[in-house]
């Protein structure tokens, strides 16, 4: 079990990074960061490791929030040699379930416990607790790690063997793209037909039309105002691993196929750095 002093290593301090070394500093752990970019290091509070393999050698837990599973695999490999029998890894990535389901196969010939921690939220809802972490991965190295993943916050769930949690974070980022693209459609229209914008707000949350990304990206769409808690381009990495799910499945996935060449449109305007509810932006050029 981990206690509260204990330091935690966390790989990956951009907006979800930074979210987590908040919620592990304020539970009493002390945090061992590494990112590439140090400047979102500097200004999260953790102690500055020189190196992946420095955070691999001195942390018992070590917490990953990376891009994609590409780079989670180089990440592993430069802690391979460095991690000690008994180390707990929580990779809350969005990635390849395959990949997830794999790297935990290779960690554990290495006496390393690897979990799909992966998290259905924002960085600001992480950050004030709000988010949902869904776990895939052994029951009793997730009891272990109880304590952290307490931490984080919000509500936390063993979902199933490893991969499990990687598959739900899919099937979950499917729902809420969805309904993002729905809202920001309908905003369009309200707006095409000359309808004040945010009592229209105002009625979609009182009706049945009612989603909770109405309450996180409704006035962002309305103010245009997409400074990121999550960036366009990062969800739509997180889109073709669902078709890619799909086709596996044997599914094809008609929404998100729509969804997907809207958000590449939207890339293709330049708003891939931008916050996701940057989609109705496309929606609202589409209107000349």
């Amino acid at each position: 079990m981990f206690t509260t002093g204990e330091t935690i290593g966390v790989v990956g301090t951009g907006l979800m990074g930074t979210a987590i070394v908040e919620r592990l500093l304020a539970a009493g752990f002390r945090v061992l960061g590494f990112d590439r970019d140090g400047a979102h290091l500097a200004a999260s509070g953790a102690e500055a490791a020189s190196s992946v393999a420095l955070v691999a050698g001195s942390c018992r837990g070590v917490v990953l929030s990376l891009p994609d599973s590409a780079v989670v695999e180089g990440v592993l490999e430069e802690m391979t040699g460095h991690l000690r029998d008994g180390t707990f890894i929580l990779d809350t990535s969005t990635g390849e379930p395959r990949d997830a389901e794999k790297f935990a196969q290779r960690l554990r010939s290495l006496g390393v416990a690897y979990l799909d921690a992966t998290i259905s939220g924002s960085s600001e809802q992480v950050r004030r607790g709000e988010a949902l972490c869904m776990v895939g991965g052994c029951a009793t190295d997730y009891a272990q790690c109880a304590e952290v993943f307490r931490a984080l916050g919000g509500r936390v769930m063993h979902v199933g063997s490893s991969g499990t949690g990687a598959k739900l974070k899919l099937v979950t980022n499917l729902v809420l793209g969805l309904n993002r693209a729905a809202l920001a459609e309908g905003l369009a229209l309200a707006e095409a037909v000359g309808l004040d914008l945010l009592q229209t707000l105002e009625v979609l949350r009182s009706s049945a039309a009612y989603s909770r990304i109405m309450d996180s990206k409704g006035e962002k769409m309305i103010t245009r105002e997409f400074s990121p808690v999550a960036r366009l381009s990062q969800h739509l990495k997180d889109v073709r691993l669902i078709q890619h799910a799909g086709k596996a499945g044997g599914l094809q996935l008609p929404l998100t196929e729509t969804h997907r060449q809207l958000l590449e449109q939207a890339e293709a305007a330049g708003l891939g750095a931008q916050d996701n509810s940057a989609i109705i932006e496309v929606i609202r050029r589409k209107q000349s």
